[in-house]
């Protein structure tokens, strides 16, 4: 295959994908390079509180001729809720890094807590043995789940987080908290548009007005996790705000299963509509400026 982005998928794009940077299992330039097998004509990298996988993911898509769209994915919670955002279009990456450094943080002293829990438990799993899972890359919950596995404590992934690591299990701790606006405001000040990652079902109107006033960007309509009713209510919501819409495959490596790379066939007028956004925005800006 050429190193340009296939004919016939030439018009897709997937904007939500992870790489080892955080907790995919693929390297970043080796997601890009999956993309370019796909004929994704973009793909973004959303790794979960890290820019670190940016810069190889760039030089890889500069080589094979692939559009790399800078992101991030933020944790965020809107009273009870989880929200997860999606930063994307980076621009100001050195600022950004600061503030990701403080939300690592944050998720390596999480991981040590569930550590001392599952020890408490009397399961004799380490920290180290978990950063090695992490190997580098932002800690999280699905690290601890595959030194569990590594032990032959659990099965699988989905017995680690229904015994020990979901909301019910005996060694869950919960995040610290960041607010919706205070999530927003990261991916503003990192020049990038803010989008509601996978809302699902919760996507809808009376907790997306608040969101909105917030500075909310976009909707991800297009994701693994949605049923067509919540397509079709998503991108209705998108228009009645003006929000941009954006989708992705919310890949981790799979290579099969519902979670593949390019495989919500998203439009790549939809990152078109995204870069109007942007140019918009600055040119506002500019002209506040004068």
């Amino acid at each position: 295959m050429s190193a340009s982005a296939s004919p016939a998928r030439a018009a897709f794009v997937d904007l939500h994908t992870h790489s080892t940077a955080s907790d995919g299992v693929l390297a970043p330039d080796k997601v890009i390079e999956a993309a370019q097998r796909c004929g994704l004509a973009a793909i973004a990298l959303t790794d979960h509180d890290t820019i670190n996988g940016i810069p190889a993911a760039r030089a890889t898509g500069e080589r094979l001729g692939v559009r790399v769209i800078a992101g991030v994915e933020l944790s965020a919670f809107d009273e009870d809720h989880e929200v997860h955002l999606l930063a994307l279009h980076l621009s100001r990456l050195a600022s950004l890094e600061i503030r990701l450094t403080e939300l690592r943080t944050l998720r390596h002293a999480r991981a040590e807590k569930i550590v001392e829990k599952l020890n408490s438990l009397g399961i004799p799993v380490t920290l180290d043995e978990v950063l090695q899972q992490a190997n580098g890359g932002a800690v999280g919950r699905p690290h601890v789940a595959r030194a569990l596995i590594a032990r032959g404590v659990v099965h699988d992934f989905r017995d680690a987080f229904m015994r020990y690591l979901g909301a019910a299990g005996s060694a869950f701790v919960p995040k610290t908290r960041l607010s919706i606006p205070d999530a927003i405001g990261i991916a503003h000040e990192a020049g990038a548009l803010a989008i509601w990652a996978h809302p699902g079902d919760g996507g809808r109107r009376e907790r997306l007005e608040p969101l909105v006033a917030a500075g909310l960007d976009g909707l991800e309509v297009k994701h693994p996790g949605h049923s067509s009713d919540d397509v079709k209510r998503l991108q209705a919501l998108a228009e009645f705000f003006g929000l941009v819409q954006s989708g992705g495959s919310d890949w981790h490596g799979a290579s099969d299963g519902p979670r593949r790379l390019g495989i919500m066939n998203v439009p790549v007028e939809w990152l078109e509509r995204q870069d109007e956004k942007l140019a918009s925005r600055a040119s506002s800006l500019n002209g506040e400026d004068r």
